[in-house]
């Protein structure tokens, strides 16, 4: 590793110690484990039904668009989650106690961020009046993973762009056709 790459790691270590510090404050955990459980999926897939049966003019297009982009984003997430296997900061340091269990064992990218932002694009595209909320509770999503212990910032980072890029891509496709 070189020297650049060293001072990337350790203000990566050190951002991620500043974030999951704020976590000791009795009610992060319970906020973050709230805010990170939206980021499981079943919201979006719920949200995506819901709008899909109520909103007439685009709302199953909003479906079916979220499902392509996911289509694109999930397994290229995958690939990269086991192309790096890069150790939870929960796994690699011992002074770290985890406020959840992990789905899965390595944490780059963030699953959760790149799905937060995947579903975040599709809905300001669809609803340019719901970018605000959307990004920020993306955003929300993502430093949550942090403050429970089982992602460095820089793996939400990663994850917020995989999950921007998909959705460019997806949302670039689906105007060709």
């Amino acid at each position: 590793m070189n020297a650049l790459q060293q001072r990337i790691v350790a203000f990566d270590v050190t951002l991620y110690y500043l974030c999951f510090g704020t976590c000791r404050l009795p009610v992060m955990p319970i906020i973050s484990r709230l805010i990170s459980k939206l980021g499981d999926g079943v919201f979006y897939l719920v949200t995506g039904l819901l709008v899909a049966w109520l909103e007439l003019e685009n709302g199953v297009n909003f479906l079916l668009a979220g499902l392509f982009v996911f289509a694109i984003e999930l397994p290229v997430y995958i690939f990269l989650k086991r192309a790096i296997k890069r150790d939870r900061p929960c796994d690699r340091f011992a002074d770290v106690i985890p406020q959840i269990t992990p789905s899965d064992k390595f944490s780059l990218p963030s699953g959760h961020a790149a799905a937060a932002f995947v579903f975040a694009s599709v809905l300001s595209y669809y609803y340019p009046s719901l970018m605000l909320p959307a990004y920020t509770l993306a955003s929300l999503i993502a430093l949550a993973r942090v403050f429970l212990g089982v992602h460095y910032p820089t793996d939400i980072l990663a994850g917020a762009a995989l999950g921007l890029i998909s959705a460019i891509i997806g949302l670039n496709l689906i105007e060709l056709f």
